[in-house]
């Protein structure tokens, strides 16, 4: 019984009868593909701030590859999640849709088969795809998924030592530092001889809690001491305006005096994360290195983001899922053809839900009716691209962390608000370029659910009835009114927009 011939054997059969015959070397034609498409290496860190390297300016961080990265690609300064919690942002970022349009709305929700992702799209135009790492969408499943020849998982969050690992589908038991080990694949799959371009989408698990650094790495920031932020300490000031339940957080399992029941010192803390974090810039120079052995780093776009950011004290919190600027800003730096180089600092805003089609478009493929989200190859092309001018962001209440209320917000290129649900609370509103910390709250003092109410939103249109109902008489600021008015309005067309309104997701997530 003879092996089927590849097309890969069958080149290489004319190629040796070629020259065993003709005592030449066949063209270029025989040894190249045809096919100058890009390769796509989709790197993906769960919870990395987007301040977390030292090219960003951390105090003690060192990130020598990732710098690399930036000083030779692009970094977009705005990038952000529109969900701000694993499964869903990371459901996001495959489908190009809004967590209520997808339906992940929670950590353990399975992300439908069926639903079109960027993997589906490549290979269906001739991509070789493969998944190494946490999928983290369905927690006790870790099968291969549509989309990916190639698949390399583990059940929910995995473990950072000795993970067993399901290698198309097949399980197989592993030694070694988990970062280590999904390099160790991805770097077999960059190697792996083709003749048409790929997609590597690597998603560590790396750096979520509880931070565990390689052993090379344990203690070597034990010296060090991360600044608390000034948003941190427990005044009066720190919470002038906020709602209740942020304080009321403080003390719970993701507030700085509570954090999980009181079992993590916070210094500590965040001296472990930088130390979990040194492996996965590790892992960025072998990819990069393997790249380059392979010959095509310069035929491959590396896209280096987080499926959240994180908060280290802001407020008073850890953790993500709040709309505050430390948990829904992530980082994004790009490197490679396509206009990614030049050490590049871009401000557009930049989704979660622009992956997707942005992918798509680069491979080429048709773009799926469900994407929600906006390629932005345009302004990789050309910087002086316009953007977008405010995005919807939505979190919805999970019964495992009540202490954290749904939220539907608009984030602008300077102004945030946030709408909160569920609760008799205030709202938040940020003027972000006079008050980057998020200090300040402009209606603190007089917009509050229950002055709010139940007014249907189409009252709007009436603009002295609408400043009665929203503002009453807690302020005679004109601008500010006008300003609350407008972001209002926005927000509600947001929703309109991206069909948040008619989805049935106000239920409670499991």
């Amino acid at each position: 019984m003879y092996p089927a011939l590849t097309k890969r054997s069958l080149r290489s059969c004319i190629l040796s009868l070629l020259i065993t015959v003709f005592g030449v070397v066949a063209t270029s034609t025989f040894a190249q593909s045809p096919d100058h498409r890009p390769n796509i290496v989709f790197i993906l860190v769960d919870d990395q701030r987007y301040d977390a390297f030292s090219y960003a300016g951390h105090p003690f961080l060192e990130t020598p590859h990732l710098d690399r990265l930036a000083n030779e690609g692009v970094v977009f300064a705005n990038a952000f999640v529109t969900t701000s919690l694993c499964s869903p942002s990371r459901a996001s970022i495959l489908t190009g849709q809004y967590a209520h349009r997808h339906q992940v709305l929670a950590n353990r929700t399975p992300l439908d088969r069926a639903t079109p992702t960027f993997a589906t799209e490549l290979e269906k135009v001739g991509y070789d795809t493969a998944f190494v790492g946490k999928w983290h969408m369905g927690a006790p499943d870790d099968s291969p998924r549509p989309g990916f020849r190639h698949w390399v998982s583990f059940p929910g969050q995995g473990s950072y030592n000795n993970q067993r690992l399901n290698v198309n589908g097949e399980l197989v038991e592993t030694q070694g530092y988990i970062t280590d080990l999904l390099t160790d694949h991805a770097v077999q799959f960059i190697a792996t001889p083709r003749d048409q371009p790929f997609l590597l989408y690597l998603s560590h698990k790396a750096v979520h809690a509880p931070f565990t650094p390689a052993s090379r790495h344990q203690a070597s920031y034990a010296e060090q001491h991360y600044p608390h932020p000034p948003t941190m300490a427990n005044t009066a000031e720190t919470y002038r305006g906020k709602p209740d339940w942020v304080k009321a957080q403080r003390n719970s399992w993701h507030g700085v005096d509570g954090m999980y029941n009181g079992s993590v010192d916070f210094d500590r803390f965040v001296l472990d994360y930088a130390e979990t974090l040194r492996a996965v810039d590790d892992s960025v120079g072998r990819i990069v290195r393997a790249l380059t052995d392979a010959g095509v780093l310069e035929q491959t776009l590396i896209v280096f983001t987080s499926d959240n950011g994180f908060q280290f004290g802001e407020h008073g919190l850890i953790d993500k899922r709040t709309m505050y600027e430390s948990s829904i800003r992530v980082p994004l730096i790009l490197r490679g053809p396509l206009g990614a180089s030049g050490g590049r600092r871009l401000t557009q805003m930049i989704l979660n839900v622009d992956f997707a089609p942005t992918f798509i478009e680069i491979a080429g493929g048709e773009q799926p009716s469900t994407i929600q989200g906006r390629s932005f190859l345009p302004i990789l092309r050309d910087s002086t691209t316009a953007g977008r001018d405010a995005f919807l962001y939505e979190y919805f209440w999970e019964r495992a962390f009540p202490q954290t209320p749904t939220v539907m917000g608009i984030r602008t290129d300077r102004y945030k608000l946030m709408r909160y649900q569920g609760i008799w609370d205030r709202y938040e509103l940020y003027d972000l370029q006079t008050d980057p910390e998020e200090r300040h709250n402009l209606i603190g003092d007089f917009v509050t659910t229950t002055e709010i109410g139940h007014v249907e939103t189409r009252v709007l249109g009436g603009r002295t009835d609408a400043e009665r109902a929203f503002l009453g008489s807690g302020t005679n600021d004109q601008g500010l009114k006008e300003l609350f008015l407008r972001l209002w309005l926005r927000l509600d067309e947001l929703i309109e927009e991206t069909g948040a309104a008619n989805e049935p997701n106000w239920l409670p997530a499991n």
